[in-house]
């Protein structure tokens, strides 16, 4: 993916995992389960009404708490296209890449995206849009930016050693 465009679902700072998936689903795997139950904590409307590509924006913070992949597997099954944030918690943030979930951190588009607006990513070219205002952000590196395209990092290192071999 190299853009979304979509709705903003806006959170605020320090948005847990255990607020993006309650501990007491993480017995199951199934993506449907996950995706419906997804931020029910804080906002038990928003299963219902996130769509594929949606785009979350949040404070600081977002991700912290457990190091449950669950979160970022609960994300992607809701629909959620790429986080917007201020900061992201380390583990959250190296869950979600190697899972193939994009990050921006863009600290002046959180500021001023409102739940409902219109945006559009481009993570190869480092601009968050919200409507016609348009907020730059630091590209990942190349290999980095090819992990997510691919889908995270297993299928990365599958494509990698089916090119180049085990050698």
């Amino acid at each position: 993916m190299t853009q979304a465009s979509a709705t903003a679902r806006r959170f605020g700072d320090d948005i847990d995992t255990d607020v993006i998936i309650p501990a007491i689903y993480l017995t199951s795997h199934r993506p449907e389960v996950l995706a419906r139950h997804c931020m029910e904590p804080l906002d038990p409307g928003f299963a219902a009404r996130v769509k594929p590509g949606d785009v979350l924006v949040a404070g600081r913070n977002f991700g912290c708490g457990s190091s449950r992949e669950h979160a970022v597997l609960a994300l992607q099954a809701a629909g959620i296209a790429c986080v917007v944030a201020e900061s992201f918690a380390r583990i959250f943030f190296r869950n979600a890449l190697n899972n193939g979930l994009p990050l921006v951190v863009c600290p002046d588009a959180v500021r001023d995206a409102r739940e409902g607006d219109a945006i559009r990513v481009d993570l190869d070219g480092g601009q968050v849009w919200l409507g016609a205002r348009a907020y730059s952000f630091p590209v990942h590196p190349p290999f980095l930016a090819g992990m997510i395209r691919q889908g995270g990092l297993v299928e990365y290192v599958r494509r990698r050693l089916a090119e180049t071999g085990p050698d």
